[in-house]
């Protein structure tokens, strides 16, 4: 685990790296999608916090709604809106639905409402070290998830930023939102888009000196942190803004947090 090559932000904690060791287990080759948490809802009547809330985060560039649907801007990244009535079926505004988008992850979901699926689906987060594991794909000390170019012979493995972050994103790569599930080729584990699209929600609380200490087998994060760590990077990074489509790449959020660019996939029990 870990950054290899000296290019992760010194208060991630993405060094050093190290060696780990992981039990067996069985990862989704994708993301939870729209349809797939609409099942869920359904099911249970469950309402996300985003709705409890009354509002979410929105990238200005996506957002859908109407001028008085924005209730403020983000301190420091004035390029995210609080929107009001966004959430899970709403994703880009109160006006939008998730039926338009329906093998696109499910996004405006905190950790909270992650494992509440989880518990539903008789599933679990990954550990931060079994995602990491899973999205190298077997490739050991490689940049990302398909090696150390990032568009080898010029193709785009993964839903990033191209342009000028925030204002201008050119979409070289098909897209300036969420791309659907498997838009992109499977690392050689067979897991979509481990880089890029959406952040994905980790079981571990995140601290970044983790890795000085970290134990060597199955390690499951440290008891206490700031948050909840997150791994994968979004549709939203870019090398000048955040650099964390990378494998060895990590940050973390409140639990209760939410955005237009996070989700999660599972783990089996």
């Amino acid at each position: 685990m870990g950054d290899a090559f000296g290019e992760g932000y010194p208060r991630d904690g993405e060094s050093p790296a190290h060696q780990v060791r992981v039990d067996s287990f069985t990862i989704d080759a994708t993301t939870v999608t729209n349809k797939m948490f609409a099942a869920f809802v359904e099911e249970t009547g469950y309402r996300t916090e985003a709705e409890v809330f009354g509002s979410s985060a929105v990238f200005h560039l996506i957002s859908t709604a109407k001028a008085d649907d924005v209730l403020g801007v983000a301190a420091g990244a004035p390029w995210w809106l609080n929107i009001r009535g966004a959430e899970w079926a709403h994703p880009t505004g109160p006006d939008s639905q998730w039926e338009d988008i329906p093998d696109h992850p499910v996004v405006h979901v905190s950790h909270t409402d992650a494992l509440a699926y989880c518990d539903w689906a008789g599933r679990r987060l990954p550990t931060e070290a079994e995602w990491e594991y899973a999205a190298r794909g077997g490739l050991e000390g490689m940049r990302y998830a398909w090696g150390n170019e990032l568009t080898p012979n010029g193709e785009h493995r993964c839903n990033i930023w191209q342009g000028t972050f925030p204002q201008r994103n050119t979409t070289d790569d098909g897209y300036l939102g969420t791309a659907p599930i498997k838009s992109f080729p499977p690392n050689a584990y067979g897991l979509y888009e481990v880089a890029g699209n959406v952040w994905e929600w980790c079981s571990d609380w995140f601290l970044p000196k983790y890795y000085r200490n970290s134990p060597t087998d199955n390690p499951q994060g440290p008891s206490i942190g700031a948050g909840r760590v997150m791994r994968g990077g979004s549709y939203l990074c870019h090398d000048s803004y955040c650099n964390r489509y990378r494998v060895a790449a990590r940050t973390s959020n409140t639990p209760e947090s939410s955005s237009g660019n996070c989700g999660f996939r599972t783990v089996a029990l």
